[in-house]
C-alpha cells in the first residue's frame, strides 16, 4: 500500500504556499506603488534643495524595502540570499551622502524596479486568485480520477505511482517563480555591474590603507621624535655635563648621571609604548581573547567583555586579530575620553567564515565619521592609534571612527556605525576569515 500524500491534497499544498507567497507580493506592490510617488516627492524637493536632508534617508528606506522582497524572492527559489554592498550613508557630510545616492546604480535600479513590481505584482497576484476556483473545479474533479487509475495500475503492474501536480493548481507555483526570478534578476546587479562596482569598492579601500599606513608610519616617527629621541638627547647632555663635573664636583656628576639613568628608564619605557603599538605583545603571548579582556581592564569606564568563539585555542589570521585588537582599542579610548558613559560592552564573537566586533556604550551618542580629520589617533579607515589610540572628539574630527572604517575595509571588512544624538552608540564591525 503506497504512503504517496493524494494527488489533489498535495497540488493545494503547492498551491496554498506559491499563494502566500504571491498574496505577499500584492501588499509589496501597492506599497511599491506609493513608494513610487513618495521618490519622485522626494527628488522633486531635492531638486530645489529644501528637500536633500530627506534623499539620504529616503534612500535608506528604500534599501530596507528591496532588500526584503531580495530575501523573500531567494527563500522562494530556494537560493542563497547574499546582502546588497550599498555605499553607507550614516556618516560623513550632507552633500557625500546626497552623492553618494545620486551616484550608486543599486539605488536607481530600486528604484525602477518600484513602478514595475507595482505593475507586475498586482496582475501575477489577482492572476492567481482567478486561478483558484478554476482550479478546485478542474483538478478537484480530475485528480482523484486518475490517482485511482494510477494506483490500480501500480497494484497490477508494481510500478510506482507518478507524480500529478494537476492542470490548473500547478500554475501557481508556476506564477510565484516567475516573480520571483524576475525580481531576483530585476535587483541583482549583473555579473559586469557587480564587478565594477567590487573593482571601485577595492580601489577606494586599497586607497584608505595606503593612506591609513602613512599616516600610521608619520604617527610613529613623531611618536619617535617628539618622545624616545628626545628623551636619548637630553639622557646624552646629563652624561656630558657628568662627565665635565666628574673631577670637579663629584657629588653633582653622581646627581647628573642619577638623572642619565631615570632618562634612561623613561627613554625604554617611550620605546615599548612605540613596539607596542606597531604591534601589541599581549596579541601574540595572550591572543585575540586575553588582549581584550587586558584593554577592558585598562579602559576609563567599566567595560564588559563576552566573548565567544576565540576562546578554544584557534588563532585567528594575525591581520584580522591586530584589527579587531585596533578597533576595541580606538573604540574604548573614544569612550573614556568623549562619551560621557559610565559602561560599554565589547562583544567578541566567530559566526561562520567571519570574526565580527561589537562595542556599545551609554553615553551620550554623536560621534561621526568625518573626512579631512587630524592623523593621530587611527591610520586609515579604522586605525586606531597604536598607542592605545588617541581618539579623537566626537563630533569633531572623528579620524578615530575614520581610522576603524579604513582598517576594516583594507581587510574587505564592514563597519557599521550607529550613535544618534542622546546615545548609545554602537560600533560593529565584521571581518572575514577562515571558518
Amino acid at each position: 500500500m503506497s504512503t504517496t500524500p493524494a494527488p489533489l491534497t498535495a497540488a493545494i499544498r503547492r498551491s496554498w504556499d506559491a499563494s502566500r507567497y504571491l498574496a505577499i507580493g500584492i501588499a509589496v506592490a501597492l506599497l511599491a506603488y506609493a513608494s513610487a510617488f513618495l521618490v519622485v516627492a522626494v527628488l522633486l524637493f531635492a531638486a530645489v534643495i529644501i528637500g536633500l536632508p530627506a534623499l539620504p534617508e529616503a534612500a535608506k528606506v528604500l534599501r530596507r524595502f528591496t532588500e526584503f522582497e531580495r530575501r523573500r524572492a531567494a527563500t522562494r527559489l530556494g537560493v542563497p540570499f547574499t546582502p546588497t554592498r550599498y555605499p553607507p550613508l550614516d556618516n560623513g557630510e550632507l552633500s557625500e551622502r546626497v552623492r553618494r545616492v545620486l551616484v550608486d546604480p543599486t539605488v536607481w535600479r530600486d528604484v525602477l524596479w518600484l513602478p514595475l513590481q507595482a505593475l507586475m505584482g498586482n496582475a501575477i497576484g489577482y492572476l492567481a486568485m482567478v486561478l483558484w476556483p478554476v482550479g478546485l473545479l478542474v483538478d478537484g474533479v480530475a485528480l482523484p480520477v486518475v490517482h485511482l487509475l494510477d494506483r490500480r495500475a501500480a497494484d497490477e503492474y508494481g510500478t510506482p505511482l507518478p507524480e500529478r501536480r494537476g492542470w490548473v493548481l500547478r500554475w501557481h507555483g508556476v506564477l510565484a517563480d516567475l516573480s520571483a526570478g524576475w525580481t531576483r534578476s530585476l535587483l541583482t546587479s549583473s555579473p559586469s555591474a557587480a564587478l565594477a562596482e567590487r573593482i571601485e569598492q577595492l580601489t577606494e579601500s586599497r586607497a584608505g590603507a595606503v593612506e591609513a599606513h602613512g599616516a600610521e608610519l608619520r604617527r610613529i616617527e613623531r611618536d619617535l621624535h617628539d618622545g624616545a629621541q628626545a628623551r636619548i638627547v637630553a639622557l646624552s647632555l646629563r652624561i656630558g655635563l657628568a662627565r665635565q663635573l666628574l673631577d670637579s664636583d663629584p657629588a653633582a656628576a653622581r646627581m647628573r648621571l642619577d638623572e642619565a639613568q631615570d632618562g634612561a628608564e623613561a627613554a625604554l619605557a617611550e620605546l615599548r609604548h612605540v613596539v607596542r603599538g606597531i604591534h601589541p605583545p599581549v596579541l601574540t603571548d595572550r591572543g585575540l581573547a586575553g588582549a581584550v579582556r587586558a584593554l577592558a581592564a585598562d579602559a576609563g569606564v567599566p567595560v564588559t567583555a563576552e566573548l565567544e568563539g576565540v576562546e578554544d585555542g584557534r588563532r585567528l589570521p594575525a591581520a584580522i586579530e591586530a584589527a579587531a585588537y585596533y578597533v576595541i582599542a580606538e573604540a574604548l579610548t573614544n569612550i573614556s575620553k568623549h562619551s560621557g558613559a559610565t559602561a560599554a560592552t565589547v562583544r567578541v564573537e566567530r559566526p561562520p567564515g567571519a570574526l565580527r566586533v561589537t562595542i556599545s556604550d551609554n553615553g551620550h551618542g554623536g560621534a561621526g565619521e568625518r573626512h579631512g580629520t587630524s592623523e593621530k589617533s587611527s591610520t586609515g579607515d579604522d586605525r586606531p592609534s597604536p598607542r592605545p589610540p588617541r581618539a579623537t572628539d566626537r563630533g569633531g574630527s572623528g579620524s578615530g571612527l575614520v581610522g576603524i572604517g579604513r582598517r576594516i575595509a583594507a581587510l574587505d571588512g564592514t563597519t557599521r556605525i550607529s550613535s544618534p544624538i542622546g546615545g548609545p552608540t554602537d560600533i560593529e564591525v565584521e571581518l572575514p576569515c577562515g571558518s
